[in-house]
């Protein structure tokens, strides 16, 4: 277990300084080509409610998709973390505009405050696409997140609430495919992983 952890430990490093090296208009360029993806995708198309991460600057940038997700009148859902565990609800954004209103966290993210009402999307009858962030995925579906347990313990708690997981993909950038992630039992596999490249074009 001490060695999974080390050898996740090791990767996040790795990812993080990969990331650090992508230019703006990298990102930025990577970000719309996998934006395009979705949008074209059959999973998001046919979904009415939609989960999405509010995206940090070293994720592929989720504007555009959240602002798609309204204009197509469906209901979206964002990350809420509960600070100092491992615990996060999805909690319904009611409009693009809202985002600048919600409070900034310390990780700099904006999210919704605790207790004010908020429609949650497991106690409402669930999600049917979660689109997923991490630092780095590979081609078997196994994700390496921040080290906070967050999607995991979500999506287990949903399968326990609601018998089946919804589908899911994971938004990357090209530097964030990886040969192999190493998991552990917990580590919940991801439905599909949307790049601006294909993953049977990842670099070996």
């Amino acid at each position: 277990m001490a060695s999974l952890k080390a050898a996740k430990q090791a990767l996040r490093v790795q990812l993080k300084q990969r990331l650090a090296s992508l230019s703006d208009l990298d990102k930025m360029k990577q970000s719309k080509a996998v934006t395009r993806k979705v949008l074209s995708h059959g999973r998001y198309r046919a979904a009415q409610r939609v989960a999405v991460f509010l995206s940090m600057p070293d994720e592929i940038q989720t504007e555009d998709l959240i602002s798609d997700i309204f204009q197509q009148g469906k209901t979206c859902f964002i990350p809420r973390y509960r600070p100092r565990s491992n615990h996060m609800d999805m909690v319904r954004l009611r409009s693009l505009e809202e985002i600048q209103q919600l409070p900034m966290t310390s990780w700099n993210i904006r999210q919704p405050e605790e207790g004010n009402g908020r429609e949650e999307a497991m106690s409402t009858g669930g999600l049917d696409l979660v689109l997923v962030p991490g630092l780095g995925f590979d081609k078997e579906g196994h994700r390496l997140g921040r080290g906070k347990g967050y999607y995991d313990t979500f999506f287990e708690r949903y399968m326990q609430k609601l018998s089946g997981k919804p589908y899911t993909i994971a938004l990357a950038f090209q530097e964030q495919l990886c040969e192999s992630i190493p998991v552990s039992e917990h580590d919940i596999t991801i439905d599909e992983i949307l790049s601006a490249r294909n993953l049977e074009e990842m670099k070996h």
